[in-house]
């Protein structure tokens, strides 16, 4: 089974209190202890960020790991994530992000892993970059951006978190610079299982799913059923 979970923002990055999104995506491996390899290309591979996972990963029971593109341990990329169960993507520069993986063949693998069965996640930037589009604010100011197109339709990250995404995402899809998709808050995350959707979780009550579309009126949102992990 083919698994992507998207997240809008939280998680360790921005809940480091309040893991039950990374927990969330822990438990959908089947295996008990499963192994985490962090990329923080987005990032720049900032040693803080990687830091920080290390830091809340290690509480969680799982094997962390991580990547580095500007620092590798080795050559063979592709060995090294193919024995991992997990893969999360961190949050920055999508765009920058996207350059480097596609200069180091990491697209490719990344495609060839999901299809294998290891679980994709990640949230802003690591989540963008899953479907055919998103919106970015790579280049300073908020625009589409195409990616890696594992995922149907455009994604927005931070609905609730930056007031600003909401008008533009609709905005672009108003006009037609952006397909049709969905939209995720802050500690919101939508998981898909064989490219479909399957499931909206949420790390606090008010944190939902949107599906954003057209229609003869203007651009339009139908908010998910997202259900709080506290729930489950």
């Amino acid at each position: 089974m083919k698994q992507i979970i998207a997240m809008g923002g939280g998680g360790f990055s921005m809940e480091p209190d309040h893991l039950v999104l990374d927990q969330y995506i822990l438990e959908q491996s089947a295996r008990s202890k499963p192994k985490v390899c962090f990329l923080p290309t987005a990032s720049g591979d900032s040693e803080k960020y990687t830091g920080r996972f290390y830091q809340a990963f290690q509480k969680l029971r799982c094997e962390p790991d991580h990547l580095s593109l500007f620092k590798p341990s080795g050559s063979d990329l592709r060995s090294f994530l193919m024995k991992k169960d997990i893969i999360y993507v961190g949050g920055g520069n999508t765009r920058n992000m996207l350059v480097l993986w596609k200069e180091w063949g990491l697209d490719l693998i990344l495609r060839e892993a999901w299809e294998n069965g290891i679980i994709l996640a990640g949230l802003s930037a690591g989540a963008i970059c899953w479907y055919e589009e998103g919106v970015t604010d790579s280049a300073g100011d908020l625009r589409e951006l195409t990616a890696l197109g594992f995922l149907p339709g455009s994604f927005c990250p931070h609905y609730d978190g930056e007031s600003e995404r909401r008008p533009v995402y609709h905005r672009l899809i108003s006009e037609k610079k952006l397909r049709e998709g969905y939209a995720a808050d802050d500690g919101a995350a939508l998981h898909y299982k064989d490219g479909q959707l399957f499931l909206a979780v949420s790390s606090r009550e008010t944190a939902k799913g949107y599906r954003v579309f057209n229609t003869e009126e203007g651009v339009r949102e139908t908010e998910l059923m997202t259900i709080p992990l506290s729930e489950f």
